[in-house]
């Protein structure tokens, strides 16, 4: 195993640049070399992040090929994910997949599959769940801190301008984008939802365009969900609320309820309060996050992309899973399409068993 493992980092566009900033923060990871249809790209890219100059070459196969590349970060349009991501693996080449894993839960098993047949590591890219506030509140419903789950609530009610679609190219399209505010920027709050709730039943979910036009998916979504605990939740994304509120998650059982502000804690309370929950209450007395890309993409910290990273090359470097592998990334995106489903039928729709 190198001191350093070396990344190529598949698609120059924003999100990239994230990658590229955490990737620098972690002393055991490099970035070896990228790869974008478009070489000036890349070597923006470079400039603006900082990043040692690496080669960029056009094709994945490319890439992969080159000495000194021991994974890939795909950081493609989202319906774009599989073909990039199956050729890494092929190559027996570790892989990190940006949010979501793929825009369907059949192309998402492509590629949990071909990784698994090659043995390499897969990991969803969920930095909400690397946070503070939501690790410390994940540790609260393991200890059975809230009593018997009744209801789980998220809420992302982001907004974008027309311009955010207008000039993405790729941005609300169906085939590129597979969905709209639920699949693209709530995917994050679903995903925490059923790490907090465990396992969705059923679903049913309306969808709607109401302040964008030339878009080909949603702008506005709700659903209501049981999980198979028996336990209810509500989500609620948007890019359509002006002028934009940081995303929560709520968690409520018949001993306690707790709020998360994008990673503020705004409300912790347990019956009987301890010294334990005193010490949160304390820990995040102080409101210190930004809007967390509520109204700005670009204004989302990379911090999160940072420790998910540096997880994902400990558990290849000690032969583990990544806390967020191929599988739990799939969970949301069935769970999402399952919503879509519901409001094509008009239907309540059971998720798969499993």
């Amino acid at each position: 195993m190198p001191d350093q493992l070396g990344f190529a980092v598949i698609g120059c566009g924003m999100i990239a640049r994230f990658h590229a900033r955490a990737i620098q923060e972690i002393p055991s990871a490099r970035i070896a070399a990228l790869v974008s249809r478009v070489p000036a790209s890349g070597q923006k890219l470079i400039q603006e992040t900082g990043i040692p100059s690496c080669p960029v070459f056009g094709t994945v196969e490319e890439a992969v090929r080159l000495p000194g590349v021991d994974a890939v970060i795909v950081t493609t349009p989202s319906g774009a994910h599989l073909e990039p991501a199956l050729t890494a693996a092929a190559a027996k080449k570790h892989v990190v997949v940006e949010k979501p894993l793929e825009i369907t839960g059949a192309r998402c098993q492509q590629i949990i599959d071909a990784c698994d047949r090659a043995g390499v590591r897969l990991c969803t890219i969920f930095p909400s769940r690397f946070g503070d506030a939501n690790a410390t509140l994940k540790a609260a419903v393991e200890a059975g801190k809230f009593g018997r789950l009744t209801l789980g609530e998220t809420t992302c009610k982001w907004w974008r301008t027309q311009q955010y679609y207008d000039e993405g190219g790729w941005k609300g399209t169906q085939a590129l984008d597979g969905g709209g505010a639920m699949m693209n920027q709530a995917i994050h709050n679903v995903d925490l939802l059923l790490w907090m709730m465990g396992s969705a039943a059923m679903v049913s979910g309306f969808t709607a365009t109401l302040a964008h036009e030339r878009i080909e998916v949603e702008d506005t979504a709700v659903a209501v969900i049981r999980f198979k605990s028996g336990a209810l939740g509500v989500i609620q994304a948007t890019t359509s609320v002006h002028p934009g509120y940081p995303k929560t998650i709520a968690i409520h059982g018949d001993k306690g309820s707790a709020t998360i502000e994008q990673d503020d804690v705004l409300r912790w309370d347990f019956t009987p309060e301890t010294d334990a929950d005193r010490a949160v209450k304390a820990r995040f007395a102080s409101k210190v996050s930004a809007s967390g890309g509520s109204a700005d993409p670009k204004a989302i910290s990379h911090e999160g992309h940072r420790r998910q990273l540096a997880d994902f090359v400990e558990a290849v470097r000690s032969n583990r899973l990544p806390k967020v592998d191929g599988r739990e990334g799939k969970k949301s995106v069935d769970l999402i399409c399952a919503i879509y489903e519901s409001n094509r039928t008009g239907k309540v729709v059971e998720l798969a068993r499993g």
